[in-house]
């Protein structure tokens, strides 16, 4: 008798696979219907009959875990996990797996994008010749404010795991100087830089990019007693997670000019609560959470989930963050 492939539903397609990826080699391994997006009333009733459930950012909590009795595998496709209650799937015997390390690359190059929109102001001055100011210059050459090179800066940065090391090593190659905190330190570091304590990263950083997990320790990291200590120079990067900045500091320290500026690719609440101070403050530009989102990084992302997947199937899991 044949036996009958397990039924894989997608939650949350659309962010992950907007269009220029495929979900086929999927129907090797089930039954595979995908939802671009999932409101949280409706995951119960689109997973009745799911044994493996694919999530980006879709929360699957106690309720619906007690719900969904087939359920035996959940993968989550992304690498942060805390959308995912890890005890009650555990009780239930139900596997969760993340793709580690698929956007190091990208992260890291978002950071340096964000760096060098402040020090070149490239959006700013291709406006300007857009408005028309270069052909009524007086001269060939013209600048909008005070231009300023990377190369002798120092990089201050918080977590230093592959994409904090990946963030350091760009640093270093642009001629940077630089000062990292992280509660391990066994990581070599490029030439130039030095581990530290938070206080000195925060007094002595031009740049300070932010990649530490969002644990207990470091949730409002970034509040008015860090702000207080940075240069009024320094340019604040957050790729990492939103709460690991007190929101309403960060504000108040820009439009008080208490810093220069803010970069910012998440926020505490995604999307953004109306009213969130970050999108309405001086010099704080924010990007939509897509430091992850390069086509590669996506595309590295689907290979390691149906290796995943695979290692579910034939039980020999992989990845798996609930042991």
């Amino acid at each position: 008798m044949k036996k009958t492939k397990p039924v894989i539903v997608i939650l949350d397609g659309h962010t992950v696979n907007p269009g220029d990826l495929s979900w086929e080699t999927l129907s090797a391994y089930g039954r595979v219907t995908v939802y671009e997006r999932t409101s949280p009333a409706q995951i119960t009733e689109r997973c009745r009959k799911a044994q493996i459930i694919l999530t980006n950012k879709v929360p699957i909590g106690e309720k619906e875990i007690q719900a969904l009795p087939e359920l035996r595998y959940i993968s989550v496709m992304a690498t942060g996990y805390n959308s995912i209650d890890l005890d009650a799937a555990r009780k239930r015997g139900v596997v969760v797996t993340n793709i580690p390390a698929y956007s190091t690359d990208s992260v890291a190059e978002h950071v340096f994008a964000f760096m060098l929109h402040f020090t070149r102001g490239i959006a700013a001055h291709a406006q300007s010749v857009d408005d028309g100011a270069w052909q009524n210059a007086a001269d060939f050459s013209y600048t909008l404010f005070s231009l300023t090179e990377l190369r002798g800066k120092v990089m201050g940065i918080a977590g230093y795991g592959r994409i904090g090391r990946r963030v350091a090593e760009l640093a270093a190659a642009f001629g940077m100087h630089g000062l990292v905190f992280t509660r391990s330190r066994n990581n070599p570091l490029p030439s130039g830089f030095k581990f530290a304590e938070w206080r000195e990263v925060l007094q002595k950083s031009d740049f300070i990019s932010l990649h530490t997990p969002l644990t207990a320790q470091t949730r409002k990291m970034v509040d008015t007693e860090s702000l207080a200590l940075m240069k009024k120079s320094a340019l604040l990067i957050n790729t990492g997670r939103g709460d690991l900045l007190d929101e309403s500091a960060v504000a108040q320290a820009l439009n008080r000019g208490q810093i220069a500026g803010a970069a910012l690719d998440v926020l505490s609440t995604e999307p953004p609560a109306h009213g969130n101070p970050l999108l309405s403050a001086k010099n704080c530009v924010v990007t939509p959470h897509i430091a992850w989102a390069t086509f590669e990084a996506r595309k590295r992302l689907m290979n390691i989930l149906i290796r995943n997947l695979d290692g579910f199937m034939t039980g020999s899991v992989i990845n798996q963050i609930n042991p």
